[in-house]
């Protein structure tokens, strides 16, 4: 017989049945009766006390991402839950699996202004795969029940659940559901249409200058050992979205590294020269294509996407795929002849040695600059062997041109939606997720100072995370935008910081300012050799850009390359 149950404990019990043992979250009025719950039965729930909502939910966001699995937040109403938000965004333009879970004013209050009421619901319908208000217990069980569902199902994403105090208080008799009926959701997880799987094969057999560009999808499918396998068996170079990093090991010989704005020149140049494009688990954006019209000119593109929405939404598409990637792939292998493409990969390799020559920016100078950092930091960590969570800005961008990626998710960076701030908490959110793994924080000064309280939720949980803050003064890409297009007229953009070292010292970690490249390697290995959280604060040269570059709307055939000398700054 089905025993009764608070709101609040419905919430915990249903946490358990989805195999949830970590939440990131903070209380306040409206949720109370849920966190009552949680300290009176000690539930087997660890919960991770933020200092700030939109923290929770990067936390839920990196441990997602890290671990594959759903990340958990939770808020109280009015700015509890809208604090959420910056997060939930991020999450769903990334299509990270998060359920997040926020308190509501009693139902008698709904609509009257009543103190911390916020209509979340629809605040968070733009940014969430999909939402519910609870205002009826008997309902609880089975949207908790949707929510991881829809969360981790089809294209993953954000699902909230809003749940009102007094719904949290009622009594029903509980049993979680064994299954969810719904039917307007059918997410497209069986194989792709065996036509366009056929006609993607022919093409792809046919071409003569093939390039594969792998998307985050790839790891969210699990499909990095059939990705490789079908690069390998037809000789096709492999380029990567900046999401997509990791899903190839940057040192095989047929990954291209990565393209777009920033990408790597000589990718960039495979992608516009290719005679086919087989585009898979990628939602060909504007950061990684440029000018839309001016993408890939001469290929015939294939688009493999689990999401039909994303079908022909920025390019015209010759062959869509709509279907699962690993499904799409194993679909695939067996109709591929294997093939030699020694002209075209020798061209690439041309273009390669171009790109080195003119782009790459860490001995040539004897300023400490923030490539050289990356790099080093790279060697230090058994080249890759660790999990690096960046920020938003220049050092993204350096961390992924210098830091090569050999192992699947092992950077974690906010790419659709550019959430500077994201760093530091979904870092925590890794390390909850993967306790044995070593994980760099790598985040500039301006985006650290967003979220830096975290650094207490560091300590409170003794997490040995180790943090580069890229220093150089500056919002740096913002700054190099105004440097190249707005004659450098720098409004907003110079920072005053603090001494992070001091600072970090005042939460009880260790701290180490850096301005002198012969001090970076051994820096990295005292960082590594303390047991718990270290920082260091790299000061680096204030000018330095990153390259290539290309302009927004413009084609990515058209990269600004980094000059001989560039202009020092004012």
């Amino acid at each position: 017989m089905s025993k009764m149950k608070t709101g609040g404990q419905i919430i915990w019990e249903s946490l358990i049945h989805e195999g949830v043992d970590v939440v990131f979250g903070l209380p306040g009025g409206a949720i109370l009766p849920t966190y009552d719950e949680l300290f009176k039965h000690n539930y087997p729930i660890h919960h991770v006390l933020v200092t700030h909502e939109q923290g929770a939910s990067h936390m839920a966001d990196g441990y997602a991402r890290k671990t594959g699995k759903v990340g958990v937040c939770i808020a109280t109403s009015g700015p509890g839950a809208t604090n959420l938000i910056t997060g939930l965004a991020t999450a769903h333009m990334d299509s990270t699996p998060i359920v997040a879970i926020t308190g509501q004013v009693p139902t008698s209050l709904l609509g009257r202004d009543g103190f911390q009421e916020s209509d979340v619901q629809g605040i968070s319908m733009p940014v969430t795969k999909h939402n519910y208000l609870i205002t009826d217990i008997k309902d609880l069980p089975m949207a908790l029940k949707e929510a991881f569902h829809i969360a981790r199902t089809g294209r993953p994403g954000p699902v909230l659940v809003d749940v009102c105090k007094d719904v949290q208080q009622a009594e029903m008799a509980f049993e979680y559901p064994d299954s969810v009926y719904l039917p307007g959701y059918n997410p497209n997880q069986n194989a792709p249409d065996p036509a366009a799987v056929a006609t993607a094969a022919r093409l792809l057999n046919e071409a003569q200058k093939p390039v594969i560009v792998s998307g985050q999808g790839i790891s969210i499918a699990r499909a990095e050992a059939e990705l490789r396998q079908l690069a390998e068996m037809a000789n096709i170079p492999v380029a990567t979205s900046l999401l997509g990093i990791g899903t190839i090991p940057a040192t095989h010989p047929l990954c291209i590294s990565w393209g777009g704005m920033h990408g790597e020149a000589y990718c960039n140049y495979a992608l516009q020269e290719c005679d086919v494009l087989f585009a898979i688990g990628a939602r060909l954006d504007d950061r990684l294509t440029g000018a839309f019209d001016k993408f890939a000119p001469k290929a015939k593109i294939i688009h493999v996407d689990l999401d039909p929405a994303e079908m022909g939404k920025n390019l015209t598409i010759h062959t869509p795929v709509v279907g699962d990637a690993l499904l799409t792939l194993r679909a695939l292998l067996p109709q591929i002849e294997a093939k030699e493409h020694p002209a075209w990969l020798a061209q690439i390799e041309e273009w390669k040695r171009d790109s080195q020559a003119r782009d790459i920016l860490t001995q040539e100078t004897d300023e400490l600059v923030a490539p050289y950092v990356m790099r080093q930091l790279w060697h230090a960590t058994n080249e890759g062997d660790c999990t690096v969570v960046t920020d938003v800005g220049q050092h993204q961008m350096w961390e992924a041109q210098y830091f090569h990626h050999t192992k699947r998710r092992s950077l974690l960076t906010s790419g659709g939606l550019g959430t500077m701030g994201y760093a530091l908490p979904a870092a925590i959110g890794a390390q909850m997720g993967e306790p044995e793994e070593e994980v760099w924080v790598v985040a500039g000064d301006g985006g650290f100072q967003m979220t830096m309280p975290e650094l207490s939720t560091i300590v409170q949980e003794r997490l040995p995370i180790k943090i580069a803050i890229i220093n150089n003064g500056y919002l740096g890409m913002v700054r190099q935008w105004q440097d190249i297009f707005y004659n450098r007229r720098h409004a907003g953009t110079p920072l005053f910081n603090p001494d992070f070292v001091k600072l970090a010292e005042a939460y009880g970690i260790p701290g180490r300012a850096v301005t002198r490249k012969e001090e970076v390697a051994e820096a990295i290995r005292q960082a590594q050799a303390t047991d718990g959280p270290f920082l260091l604060d790299f000061q680096v040269e204030e000018f330095t850009n990153v390259y290539p570059m290309v302009a927004a709307g413009k084609s990515n055939a058209d990269m600004i390359r980094r000059p001989a000398v560039e202009i020092a700054g004012d």
